[in-house]
């Protein structure tokens, strides 16, 4: 009975240790991330956005259904990333749905997922030799109240396997559910002035980049053509933007019109200027010799840049590592074919900084570009984006000529060149370019200096610039439709509104690294079926082998 007594009290006490451990677990509630990268630990400009959440905001993710290693990888970890989301902050309810399960037309719901701009790819699953084509939908929409917007869970990279892109979009991960929460969770407060007056590119030429910036920010044009009337009232309207995008213009800006941009930076206004310092148009080589004369182009700001710290160069580079262009080929009519040539006036940049605001992107399309000088100042400079090594500079003026895709230029001509910035950042309390001078109006709020400010620049007014459907409709800005390639300028210019608009840090968490360690498929093929020995035969025979032994050692213990 003793023994009995004791077999009972010791069972008791197990279940009373357990349920005393189970509410202890309901009301202490601690995760650990052991993983060497911490790729489960969520920075402290997340938890702030996540906690910020005071409704119910709906994540549906479509990435669900049979698809190969990499995207169940990207699966798992979209799905572990949600739950520490959850667990901070219970209002954030997530959803994996699978669109085709159960789809008696999926051509249809294709079509619908496509009007909604969640593109789908086509995936080869590989099952032991059989091929399959699955559909799979690599998005996900976060909604609170009634406002929803897109979340891309798989990046675009030219020329990267799936497993590459998978990597990639890991990293991507958390930047890109942060951004979505604080986009849909948080009223729009940052306001941003698309400058016009002085040719710059057309409202329905920079509509993608319009539409991206509206889901975070209020957005509109502002004219300067009202500065030659009052300068002051215009510079006072200026100032109540947060930041003001000039892209591409064409035409020189008066010294009022530099004045009323210079107060707006003083003051502590920011800026992304697009500037295009030769005239050069891809458009005017579209003619019967195929030619045209690329001139400098005098927009009346050198001596602004130059007071901010940079120098333009009205030279064109010449960069060996370019996008393609598409060039009709064989006779007219039906047998016209277009076949695609090396532009070497194109450079396909790199990001090589680890800025976050290039960090971990693709390729971004470059179009008749010149090199950008960093001077020496008390303005702190970041080179964010440069050609290659193997890049050049062409003096302007200089007749360019579509003939060059024919030539192959020898590496050994770019040694010792290359390398030149086309994006540059710059941060600091930069000098009036009227310090010690004459202003051109008289201003009563004038300063030599001012606040802290930022302002990015870029040597190619096209980088912001999307191309147009045979509808005339915009298409997705950096989408080139002649050689149907996706370049990441869509992405580069979001990040520099970001980044210059960003109170709260979110563009520093896309600088987070993260190690994904992925099967060799090639590799598990090969070794398919000591894979499967090793991971269920095994298994069982150790199974096996402990009953057996077990049974014996039984046996002899109670045959005594």
């Amino acid at each position: 009975m003793s023994a009995t007594k004791n077999n009972f009290k010791k069972i008791a006490i197990t279940i009373v240790f357990i349920v005393i451990l189970n509410l202890a677990g309901h009301f202490l509630y601690k995760r650990f991330d052991l993983t060497s990268d911490k790729r489960y630990t969520l920075s402290e400009t997340t938890l702030t956005i996540v906690d910020q959440v005071k409704k119910p905001l709906y994540i549906d993710v479509f990435l669900e259904g049979d698809f190969p290693g990499e995207f169940k990888k990207l699966q798992t970890e979209t799905q572990q990333l949600l739950e520490e989301f959850k667990s901070q902050n219970s209002n954030i309810i997530f959803q994996f749905v699978n669109p085709m399960e159960d789809a008696e037309d999926k051509n249809k719901i294709i079509q619908s997922f496509l009007e909604r701009g969640l593109t789908p790819v086509n995936v080869t699953v590989n099952d032991k030799g059989q091929q399959t084509q699955e559909v799979v939908f690599p998005w996900a929409v976060a909604t609170c109240g009634n406002r929803s917007i897109k979340v891309p869970l798989l990046k675009n990279m030219m020329g990267a396997s799936t497993a590459e892109k998978v990597v990639s979009s890991v990293q991507h991960l958390e930047y890109a559910f942060t951004n979505a929460i604080n986009v849909v969770a948080k009223t729009k407060q940052k306001k941003v002035a698309v400058i016009q007056g002085n040719g710059e590119l057309h409202d329905i030429l920079i509509a993608d980049f319009v539409k991206s910036v509206k889901d975070n920010y209020y957005i509109g044009p502002f004219t300067l053509d009202s500065v030659a009337k009052s300068p002051n009232e215009s510079l006072k309207y200026l100032k109540k933007y947060d930041l003001a995008i000039i892209a591409k213009p064409t035409e020189a800006f008066s010294d009022e019109e530099k004045q009323v941009l210079d107060q707006y930076i003083i003051n502590g206004g920011k800026a992304i200027w697009l500037i295009d310092q030769v005239n050069m148009e891809m458009d005017s080589l579209y003619n019967q010799s195929g030619t045209n004369l690329a001139f400098p182009r005098d927009l009346n700001l050198n001596d602004m840049f130059f007071k901010y710290g940079i120098r333009f160069h009205p030279d064109l580079i010449f960069d060996l590592q370019n996008t393609p262009i598409a060039l009709a080929t064989g006779g007219e009519g039906s047998a016209t074919q277009y076949t695609q040539y090396p532009w070497f006036y194109s450079p396909m940049v790199y990001p090589m900084s680890k800025n976050p605001i290039v960090s971990n992107l693709d390729g971004i399309k470059f179009q008749f570009t010149s090199p950008i000088e960093p001077l020496k100042n008390d303005i702190k400079q970041t080179v964010l984006l440069q050609s290659s090594k193997y890049s050049r500079l062409v003096g302007t003026p200089s007749e360019i000529s579509l003939k060059i895709v024919s030539e192959r230029p020898e590496q050994k001509d770019f040694i010792g060149k290359g390398n030149y910035p086309v994006a540059v950042l710059l941060e600091g309390q930069f000098h009036s370019v009227y310090e010690n001078r004459v202003l051109p109006f008289k201003d009563p709020t004038f300063k030599n200096t001012g606040k802290d400010s930022k302002m990015i620049v870029i040597s190619d007014g096209d980088v912001i610039r999307n191309q147009l459907d045979k509808n005339f409709q915009p298409l997705e800005l950096g989408y080139d439709k002649w050689t149907n390639n996706l370049y990441a300028n869509k992405e580069f210019m979001m990040n520099c509104v970001n980044y210059l608009l960003d109170d709260n840090g979110l563009i520093n968490i896309r600088s987070k690294e993260v190690n994904l360690p992925l099967l060799d498929k090639e590799k598990v093929f090969a070794n398919y079926t000591q894979s499967q020995v090793i991971t269920v035969a095994v298994p069982i025979v150790i199974l096996l082998l402990f009953g057996v032994v077990f049974t014996i050692l039984r046996k002899r213990r109670y045959a005594r």
